[in-house]
């Protein structure tokens, strides 16, 4: 695959998408950076050009693009117009991850995952295994950035992010920013994971 020219990260930080600071993220861990994606995503021309470079890491035929969180949506639908597909969003009832509004799954469709930032990969790991319930093929895991530290829990599904920005994660009980009491920011409903 030739290497791109696409800066992901300088996009990010024109955009103020990246943040410093001390943040308490959805996944509950404290860290020192936060990526929002969303400053980014709000301009259609952007998000576009983001889409086509994540789309582009998977040549397959896509029958449908599943984002794992509402929130994720306008990247999931850019690739799914690109890729010709149907594009869907999980939603968590109850703490489960599944499929609303009449959406379906058919056997043996070619599945997508979109993510726009993942640092455990949880929330991608409960996609695919939904999409896996309804007997579908998972192509892949797309996302943004992969801030992740680990192994992710993606089950030997390929996985290809536009950057690697590995950031380290502190359990609230064990944080060095709490320790020097630098005030605390709970991010949004971002789908930091």
């Amino acid at each position: 695959m030739p290497k791109s020219k696409f800066d992901i990260v300088g996009i990010l930080q024109e955009h103020g998408a990246i943040v410093s600071g001390h943040f308490k993220l959805p996944s509950g861990f404290h860290s020192q950076t936060y990526i929002q994606t969303s400053m980014v995503l709000q301009y259609p021309h952007i998000a576009q050009k983001i889409a086509k470079e994540m789309a582009d890491r998977f040549p397959q035929d896509i029958d449908v693009v599943i984002s794992p969180n509402p929130a994720i949506i306008v990247i999931g639908q850019e690739i799914a117009r690109i890729k010709n597909a149907r594009s869907i969003f999980t939603e968590k009832v109850d703490g489960v991850m599944m499929l609303k509004r009449n959406f379906k799954i058919a056997e043996n469709e070619k599945v997508l995952i979109v993510d726009d930032v993942f640092s455990t990969g949880k929330m991608c790991a409960e996609a695919i295994s939904l999409a896996r319930n309804y007997k579908a093929k998972v192509i892949g895991v797309a996302a943004i950035v992969d801030r992740s530290t680990g192994e992710l829990p993606f089950f030997n599904v390929p996985v290809r992010c536009l950057v690697s920005y590995p950031l380290e994660l502190y359990p609230p009980d064990n944080c060095p920013l709490c320790k020097m009491s630098i005030p605390l920011t709970a991010c949004g409903t971002s789908s930091e994971k």
